[in-house]
C-alpha cells in the first residue's frame, strides 16, 4: 500500500490523541519539558556576570548538562562556572577574566528517566563599543544654497551605537525639513543656509550596552553669502560646494538613495525602514506610495518628516515597489525602492506533547513555512531520529511522526528543527505512555456570567490516559448533546452558542475512560444586558450657560454599573466645572473649549453600551440682564394608582424663574406615629412630573412636593389628600442583636428596636429566643414590648448562645430571625501561666516563654498575657542594698502569644518577673516569681573629666559611670592637639586601672589646645567617652586657679578647677573627703568623697555675697553633680549637705566657692604676636614707599607713549583667542587617543544654559564629566576634573554631558 495513502487514514483515525496545549499534573511521571531559557542571541555586557538561562520541569525533576560549540561544557571543572541548585541556570563570573573566552554557542539539555529535552542554541557575544577610526577633518566651506552632506561614520559596535548630532555646548541640533539625520548617521541639509556656519558639528555614538558614549571631532562649516561665484573664487576660498547658480532656486534630486531605483530585502516579521533625502531650493516635500496597493495604515508610520517611512511586521504582502516623491515648486523627482521579503522558519503547528495509553497510536506534526523553504530534520532525546536505534512502531514522513501500539516505557522527548539560512526553530514533544484514570481539572462550584444572547463557555478541563470521553448534563438531569444550541469541544468545553435565560442552572460534566469516572458542577447565571435608554442630545449652548447630557440607563439589577464620560475620546478636563451625576453630565459655564463630542459609556463587569452628542458653543446673544429665582412650589397634587403598598403622585411644576428645575423632592408626614414631621421620602429628576411611591403598612400619609433650581428650593407644595394604608405583620426583625454578658452568671441580649414606621401595626413586640450553643436543650423564650434589651440570668460563666430576636405586632410575626452568637458574662482567670522560662540575650535585652493557660480556665476573652518584672539590684551591690525605689515594669502582649521579648533591661543587674492572663474582666492569679540576671555590658561615661592646665601640663581627674554594668577594670584616655574644631596630630593613647582616677600630662607645649577623650571599661569592652577640650597657659600670660570675669582663659570650655586641700576619712562617722569643684559647658561640675551610709544627699549653691537663700538639688547616691543654668560671670558658693533619715543629724562640706567665667573668645588673640605686628609694620612701610615714587613721578610730567596707552586700555573683549580657548585644539596623529576634552566652553568661556531646552547643563550632574582616554564617557561619568597643563585654558566648570546624552537616546 501506498505509505501516504496510509498515513492519511491514520491520520484520520487518530486525530482524536491530538491536544491542544496539553499539561500534564506535575505529580505524574513525565519527560522534561523546557520552561524558561534565554534568547538565541545573548549580547552580555563585559561588567556583569554572564546568566544564561534553562528552567525545566519533569517527574522526576530532570537534571541538566550543557554544550558549548557543539561539544560537552563541563561546569564542574571551571571554578568561574556557577549551576544554579535544581535549575540549569549557568551563572558565569567574568571578573578578572577574559570575557571573549566565554563566547560561543551553548546548548542546555534537561534528562530524566523518562527522556531528554534540549533548548536552542544560545549564541554568546560580549558588548563591543570600539574606538573611533582615525581621520583628519578638514573644514568646510559652501556656498548658500547648496546641499550638504556631514559624514558621521561610527565605529561598528555591537550592538550598533545610537548616533545624535550636537554642538560644543553639548545641546542638540535641530533637526526640520532642511536638515535631517539619516538612517547610517549621517547630516544632510537639502539646502545650507547662512545660520548653518558654525565650527562645532559633532557626532556622538552611544553603545547601549556599555554605556559609552563616543565623539567624533568637530567639523567646522562656512557658508558664503554672494551673489556671483565661479570656480576661481572657489578655489581661493577652499570652496567645497560649489554651483553655477548658488543664489538662485533650483530643482529637487535625491542624496539618498542614489539613482533612480534600489533595493530592499527585509525578513518576515521584522520592520521595514525606507529612507529618501532629497536636495532642492526650496526644500522638497516628500510623498511615499507603493505600486499596485496602498500602505497598511495601522502598521506605517513616517518619521523625519516624511523622509523614512517604518513598516512594522512585515509579511509576504508587503513586498513591492515603494516609490518615493521629493517635489519643490520647480519640478519633481521620484525613486523606486524594490523591496523583497524573505522569511526565516516560522511555525503553522509546532508539534504538541501526547498521552497515549498503551497499545495506543499518536501523530507529531512539525508544520513550518519559510523562504527559502526550511529543512525538517526529527531527533529523539537530543539524537538524530536516523542515528536513533530503530523502532518498528515508529514511522517517519517529512514533517511527520507515527507512533504506532506504544507501549509502557517507551516515553521520549522528540525534538523537530527546521532551518534555512536566515534562522531555525527548535521544538521539543514529548510522548509520554501512561494509564490513568480520569482527573477534572476545572475548580468545581465555577459560576459563570454572562449576558443574554451573548455565547457561554462552561470549561471542563480534564486529564487521563486514555483520554476521558466528555459527557454533560443540566441540572444534573437533562443530558446535553451537540445540536443547535449547544457545542462540546473536544477540549470538554461545553458552548452555548446563544445564552438565554432559560439557559441558566447547574451543569454537571463527566469525565469518563475505561479506568474511572469523576464528575464536577459548575453554575451559569445569564444576566440582561445593559442598554441607554435615553441618549445625551446634540446641544447648541450659548457661551457662560450649562449643558446638559442626559444618559438614562437600564441594566441587570444583580450587576453594578459604572458610568464614565468622555470629551473627543479622552477624558473629561480636570475642571469643577463638569459635573457627573447618576444619569447626566452637567457643564457649568460653558466655553469655546467646552466644544467636542461627549460620550457616556455605562459599564458592568460583563458588558458595556455608549451614546455620544456633540457640544456647540455659539456667541452669547446681548438679552436683558436675566433676573434668577427660586421656583415656585408644585400644585395640584394628586393620588393614583393607589394599592396596598404604592401609590403614584402627580403634580404640576411651578414657574422656574429663567433657571431650570434640577429635581424635585418628596416629603412625606406619618399623621399617626410622627405628626407634624415632615420626612424627605424621595427624589425625582426635574423633568418628571409624577413618581411612583412604596408604602409601608400601618401609615397615615400625606405628601407635599418641593422643587430645586440652582438657586435653591421652593417653598412646599399644598399636602396632599391623606392616604392610609392597612396594618400587616412586620416585614422587619430588630436590627443589631448581640449578647454579652456584663458580670459573671448573666447574658444580656440587646437589640435597635423599630421604629414606628417599620412596625406595620399595632402591638408592636419583641420575641427574644436563646439557648446555649453546642447543649442539646430547648429555646428559653421570652415575649418583650417597648425594650431593647432583656437581661437572662443564672448562666454559666462565658458560655456561647444562640440568639434571635423576632418582632411580631397583633397582624402576625415578622419573618424567621437570624441566629447570631452572643456569650454570658466573663469573669477573672482561674490560673497562672506554667512553664515560665527566661532566657538572656544580650546585656540589655531577655526572651521570656510561657506555657498558655487552658481555655476553660481565662473564663472568658483572652486579651493576652501582663509580664511584670522589676530590677532588685545590681549584681555587684550586697542584698540589702537592694533598689527599693524600683518599681514594675509591664509589658502586655496580646492574643495567645506564649513568648515575648524584654527590651531595655540594666545590665549585670538581678530581675524578679513573674506572669499574669488577661481577659476582658481582668487578670488572673500571678505565676511562681521567677529570678534571671543580665550579664555584663559596657560601661556608662566617666561620672566627670576635669583638667587643671598649667604652662605645659595639664592635670586631669575623673570620676567612675554613674552605671558601671559590669565590674570596671580601667580606663582609656585619648588626647591629642586641636586647632579650634579642627583635629591635628596623633592621637596618643593612655591605659590606666581602675583604682586610678587622675594624671598630670608633662612636656606639653604652652598656648595649644587639647581634645580629650577618656572612657571606661569592663569584660565586655569599653563604654562612650566624655570629650574636653583645654589649652596650656601661654608662656606671656600667668595662670590663676580661677576664673574671674573677663580674666578667664580663651577656651569657653576650659575646666576652672579650684582643689582645697585633701582630707583624710576619719575611721567612723558619716563625713565627707575630698570636694572638687570646676567648670564646664554643661554648668558647675561639683564630686566629693563620702564615707557615710545615708542616701538624702544634697547640693545647696547660693550667689556669692547676697542675701539669696540657699538652694538645693537631690543627688541621692551618687558622688558627682552638675549644677546647670548658672549665670556667666557670677560666683556661687556651693557645699555638699548629708541629712540623717532616723533623725536631725546632719553633715556639711566646707563651702567652696565656684565663678562661672563669662564665654571668651576661643581663639589666641592673633594681635598680641609678635610675627603678625612685624608682618602688619613691614605692608605699611612698602605702601608708604610706593606712594612716594608714583608723587615723584606725577610731579616730572612725563608723558606716555602712544603705543604704551593703547596696550594699557586695550578692551579685553577684543584681545586675540588663544588657539585652544573653548576648542578641542588641533588633531594630532602622535596622540591617536587622547582624551577629548570633557569641558569644551563656547568662545568667551562660559557655557550658556538659556539658549536651548535640550541643553546638557540642565540634565548632567554638575560639572565633573570627564572622557577616558578612547575620547568616550564611561561608566560612572561624575568625578572631579582635573585641568591638564598641555590643553590650554580651558574651563573646568563646563556641564557634564553624559545625563543629558542618554536622555535624548
Amino acid at each position: 500500500m501506498d505509505f501516504r495513502l496510509s498515513f492519511g487514514v491514520l491520520l484520520m483515525v487518530f486525530l482524536c490523541h491530538m491536544t491542544s496545549a496539553l499539561e500534564v499534573p506535575l505529580d505524574l511521571p513525565q519527560p522534561p519539558t523546557i520552561t524558561l531559557q534565554s534568547p538565541k542571541d545573548y549580547i552580555f555586557d563585559p561588567r556583569e556576570n554572564i546568566v544564561i538561562h534553562c528552567e525545566a520541569k519533569g517527574k522526576p525533576h530532570p537534571s541538566f548538562s550543557w554544550t558549548r560549540n557543539g561539544t560537552h561544557f563541563d561546569v564542574e571543572k571551571d571554578p568561574k562556572v556557577l549551576m544554579k541548585p535544581g535549575s540549569g541556570t549557568l551563572v558565569i563570573d567574568i571578573s578578572g577574566e577574559k570575557a571573549e573566552a566565554y563566547e560561543g554557542t551553548y546548548q542546555c539539555t534537561a534528562h530524566n528517566d523518562h527522556g531528554t529535552a534540549v533548548s536552542n542554541n544560545i549564541v554568546i557575544r560580549q558588548s563591543r563599543s570600539p574606538l573611533w577610526s582615525k581621520e583628519r577633518i578638514e573644514a568646510i566651506t559652501v556656498q548658500m544654497g547648496v546641499s550638504l552632506v556631514l559624514q558621521c561614520r561610527p565605529p561598528a559596535g555591537l550592538p550598533p551605537p545610537v548616533i545624535f548630532w550636537m554642538d560644543n555646548n553639548f545641546q542638540r541640533l535641530p533637526l526640520d525639513r532642511r536638515v535631517s539625520q539619516a538612517l547610517n548617521g549621517d547630516l544632510y541639509f537639502s539646502n545650507v543656509l547662512s545660520e548653518d556656519t558654525r565650527n562645532d558639528y559633532i557626532c556622538y555614538a552611544r553603545f547601549p550596552h556599555t554605556q559609552t558614549i563616543q565623539q567624533k571631532q568637530p567639523i567646522s562649516v562656512t557658508v558664503l553669502e554672494m551673489d556671483t561665484m565661479n570656480e576661481t573664487v572657489a578655489s581661493l576660498y577652499n570652496i567645497t560646494k560649489f554651483s553655477a547658480n548658488p543664489a538662485g532656486e533650483y530643482r529637487p534630486g535625491f542624496m539618498t538613495p542614489l539613482g533612480d531605483t534600489s533595493t530592499e530585502m527585509v525578513l518576515r516579521g521584522e520592520t521595514l525602514e525606507l529612507e529618501c533625502i532629497a536636495e532642492g531650493l526650496p526644500t522638497p516635500e516628500m510623498s511615499w506610495q507603493k505600486d499596485g496597493g496602498e500602505l497598511p495604515t495601522s502598521r506605517v508610520s513616517f518619521l523625519n518628516y516624511k523622509k523614512t517611512v517604518k513598516i512594522s511586521d512585515v509579511s509576504e504582502a508587503d513586498a513591492g515597489d515603494y516609490t518615493c516623491t521629493a517635489t519643490n515648486r520647480l519640478g519633481t523627482v521620484d525613486h523606486v525602492i524594490k523591496v523583497t521579503v524573505k522569511a526565516a522558519p516560522f511555525w503553522i503547528s509546532a508539534p504538541r506533547n501526547l498521552i497515549l495509553a498503551p497499545n495506543e497510536t499518536g501523530i507529531l506534526t512539525c508544520r513550518v513555512n519559510g523562504d527559502p523553504k526550511p529543512e525538517i530534520r526529527w531527533f529523539i532525546n537530543g539524537v538524530p531520529l536516523e542515528n536513533a536505534p530503530e523502532d518498528h512502531t515508529r514511522k517517519v514522513d517529512d514533517d511527520t511522526v507515527i507512533l504506532s501500539n506504544v507501549q509502557s516505557g517507551s516515553s521520549a522527548v522528540y525534538q523537530c528543527n527546521a532551518s534555512n539560512e536566515f534562522g531555525y526553530l527548535i521544538a521539543n514533544a514529548f510522548v509520554s505512555v501512561l494509564a490513568e484514570p480520569p482527573r477534572v481539572l476545572t475548580p468545581p462550584n465555577q459560576v459563570y456570567q454572562v449576558i443574554t444572547n451573548s455565547p457561554a463557555l462552561l470549561h471542563c478541563a480534564t486529564f487521563g490516559s486514555p483520554i476521558p470521553t466528555i459527557t454533560w448534563f443540566k441540572d444534573s438531569k437533562i443530558s446535553i448533546k451537540s445540536g443547535d444550541s449547544y457545542v462540546i469541544h473536544e477540549n470538554g468545553t461545553l458552548e452555548i452558542n446563544v445564552a438565554q435565560s432559560q439557559n441558566s442552572g447547574k451543569y454537571t460534566c463527566i469525565a469518563t475512560n475505561n479506568l474511572g469516572i469523576k464528575e464536577n458542577h459548575v453554575f451559569l447565571e445569564v444576566k440582561e444586558p445593559t442598554r441607554i435608554l435615553k441618549q445625551p442630545e446634540y446641544k447648541v449652548v450659548q457661551r457662560g450657560m450649562s449643558a446638559i447630557f442626559e444618559c438614562k440607563v437600564k441594566h441587570d439589577p444583580s450587576l453594578i454599573p459604572t458610568m464614565t464620560w468622555l470629551k473627543n475620546n479622552g477624558k473629561l478636563p480636570d475642571d469643577e466645572r463638569f459635573e457627573v451625576d447618576a444619569d447626566s453630565l452637567t457643564i457649568k459655564d460653558v466655553t469655546d473649549e467646552d466644544e467636542g463630542t461627549y460620550t457616556c459609556i455605562m459599564s458592568t463587569t460583563l458588558d458595556r453600551d455608549s451614546a455620544s452628542a456633540m457640544l456647540t458653543v455659539v456667541e452669547a446673544t446681548p438679552t436683558p440682564a436675566i433676573v434668577y429665582e427660586k421656583p415656585d412650589p408644585p400644585t395640584d397634587l394628586e393620588l393614583t394608582d393607589q394599592t396596598e403598598r404604592s401609590v403614584r403622585l402627580t403634580w404640576i411644576p411651578g414657574d422656574e424663574h429663567n433657571s431650570p428645575t434640577q429635581k424635585f423632592l418628596i416629603q412625606f408626614e406619618d399623621l399617626l406615629h410622627q405628626p407634624n414631621v415632615w420626612v424627605n421620602f424621595t427624589e425625582v429628576p426635574g423633568m418628571s412630573t409624577t413618581a411612583h411611591l412604596d408604602l409601608s403598612p400601618y401609615v397615615y400619609y400625606s405628601f407635599r412636593v418641593l422643587a430645586k433650581n440652582q438657586v435653591g428650593y421652593s417653598q412646599p407644595s399644598q399636602a396632599s389628600r391623606q392616604y392610609r394604608t392597612n396594618p400587616a405583620a412586620p416585614d422587619d426583625n430588630p436590627s443589631h442583636v448581640q449578647g454579652e454578658g456584663t458580670e459573671p452568671g448573666n447574658l444580656v441580649i440587646s437589640w435597635r428596636s423599630l421604629t414606628g414606621l417599620q412596625s406595620n401595626g399595632p402591638g408592636l413586640e419583641y420575641k427574644v429566643q436563646w439557648r446555649q450553643k453546642d447543649v442539646d436543650q430547648e429555646w428559653s423564650s421570652r415575649t418583650v414590648a417597648n425594650a431593647s434589651q432583656l437581661v437572662v440570668s443564672g448562666t454559666p460563666v462565658f458560655a456561647p448562645y444562640e440568639i434571635k430576636v423576632q418582632s411580631l405586632n397583633d397582624y402576625g410575626n415578622g419573618p424567621e430571625a437570624e441566629v447570631i452568637i452572643g456569650y454570658s458574662g466573663e469573669d477573672l482567670p482561674l490560673s497562672a501561666p506554667d512553664g515560665v522560662l527566661v532566657m538572656v540575650h544580650n546585656s540589655t535585652v531577655a526572651e521570656v516563654h510561657w506555657e498558655p493557660v487552658s481555655s476553660h480556665s481565662i473564663r472568658g476573652k483572652l486579651k493576652g498575657y501582663k509580664v511584670y518584672y522589676r530590677r532588685e539590684r545590681g549584681l555587684h551591690e550586697a542584698e540589702e542594698e537592694a533598689d527599693q525605689e524600683s518599681q514594675d515594669q509591664v509589658l502586655t502582649f496580646n492574643g495567645n502569644l506564649t513568648e515575648g521579648h524584654l527590651p531595655g533591661l540594666q545590665p549585670y543587674s538581678l530581675y524578679n518577673l513573674f506572669i499574669r492572663v488577661l481577659n476582658s474582666k481582668g487578670e488572673g492569679p500571678p505565676s511562681p516569681d521567677k529570678q534571671f540576671e543580665t550579664p555584663e555590658g559596657v560601661p556608662g561615661p566617666p561620672s566627670f573629666l576635669q583638667v587643671n592646665p598649667g604652662l605645659d601640663s595639664l592635670t586631669l581627674e575623673w570620676g567612675p559611670p554613674l552605671n558601671n554594668n559590669g565590674r570596671l577594670i580601667g580606663y582609656t584616655l585619648r588626647y591629642q592637639p586641636a586647632n579650634a574644631t579642627i583635629e591635628t596630630g596623633l592621637v596618643k593613647i593612655m591605659d590606666f586601672p581602675v583604682n586610678e582616677t587622675t594624671v598630670t600630662l608633662d612636656s606639653l607645649n604652652s598656648s595649644v589646645q587639647y581634645k580629650f577623650d577618656l572612657n571606661a571599661k569592663t569584660i565586655k569592652g569599653a563604654g562612650p567617652s566624655i570629650t574636653k577640650e583645654a589649652s596650656t597657659f601661654m608662656e606671656t600670660t600667668p595662670t590663676a586657679p580661677t576664673a574671674e570675669v573677663g580674666k578667664g582663659p580663651t577656651d569657653p570650655t576650659t575646666p576652672i578647677t579650684q582643689s582645697p586641700p585633701l582630707h583624710k576619712a576619719p575611721s567612723v562617722g558619716p563625713v565627707f573627703g575630698t570636694v572638687n569643684t570646676s567648670v564646664s559647658e554643661e554648668g558647675a561640675v561639683i564630686s566629693w568623697e563620702y564615707f557615710g551610709h545615708h542616701k538624702n544627699i544634697y547640693v545647696e549653691y547660693t550667689v556669692e555675697n547676697s542675701k539669696e537663700g540657699w538652694k538645693k538639688e537631690s543627688v541621692n547616691s551618687s558622688h558627682s553633680h552638675v549644677l546647670k543654668g548658672l549665670k556667666p560671670g557670677t560666683s556661687y558658693r556651693v557645699r555638699v549637705v548629708a541629712r540623717d533619715p532616723a533623725g536631725p543629724m546632719l553633715h556639711s562640706t566646707n563651702e567652696e566657692v565656684v565663678t562661672v567665667p563669662a564665654v571668651p573668645s576661643r581663639h589666641v588673640d592673633i594681635a598680641t604676636q609678635g610675627w603678625f605686628i612685624g608682618l602688619m609694620c613691614a605692608i605699611a612701610l612698602l605702601i608708604l614707599v610706593l606712594l612716594i615714587v608714583c608723587f615723584i613721578k606725577r610731579n616730572k610730567g612725563g608723558k606716555y607713549p602712544v603705543k604704551e596707552k593703547e596696550e594699557a586700555h586695550q578692551d579685553p573683549e577684543i584681545q586675540p583667542m588663544k588657539e585652544d580657548d573653548g576648542t578641542f585644539g588641533e588633531y594630532s596623529d602622535t596622540e591617536d587617543h587622547k582624551p577629548l576634552k570633557g569641558s569644551r566652553t563656547p568662545s568667551n568661556g562660559t557655557v550658556r544654559r538659556d539658549e536651548s531646552d535640550d541643553s546638557l547643563v540642565d540634565y548632567g550632574e554638575g560639572g565633573d564629566g570627564q572622557f577616558n582616554e578612547d575620547g568616550s564617557f564611561i561608566g560612572q561619568y561624575s568625578g572631579k576634573k582635573e585641568k591638564d597643563t598641555h590643553e590650554g585654558n580651558e574651563s573646568s566648570e563646563a556641564p557634564s554631558p553624559v545625563n543629558a546624552m542618554n536622555s535624548f537616546v
